[in-house]
């Protein structure tokens, strides 16, 4: 890459990992096929998806990570 391409790159992956990083509420849990897509590898792989008890129960555990590493987020009560 050129030094103007490479700048370039650079800017869009700032980008995309700023928007996922400002992501909030249930955007956190999604799929980011868009952000994975700003790989320079070009596959597309499907994700293993857990069954509903072990999905919930990773949502949980996740959210509870939320609590203790961020004790003071704010907390918000309306659903998507």
């Amino acid at each position: 890459m050129t030094p103007m391409e490479l700048a370039a790159e650079v800017r869009k992956l700032r980008a995309a990992i700023r928007a996922h990083r400002d992501s909030t509420r249930h955007e956190l849990c999604w799929h980011h096929p868009a952000l994975w897509g700003l790989l320079p590898e070009k596959t597309d792989p499907l994700p293993a998806v857990p069954a509903w008890p072990q999905f919930l129960r990773g949502c949980i555990h996740y959210r509870q990570s939320l609590d203790a590493q961020l004790p003071d987020a704010p907390r918000v009560e309306d659903e998507l």
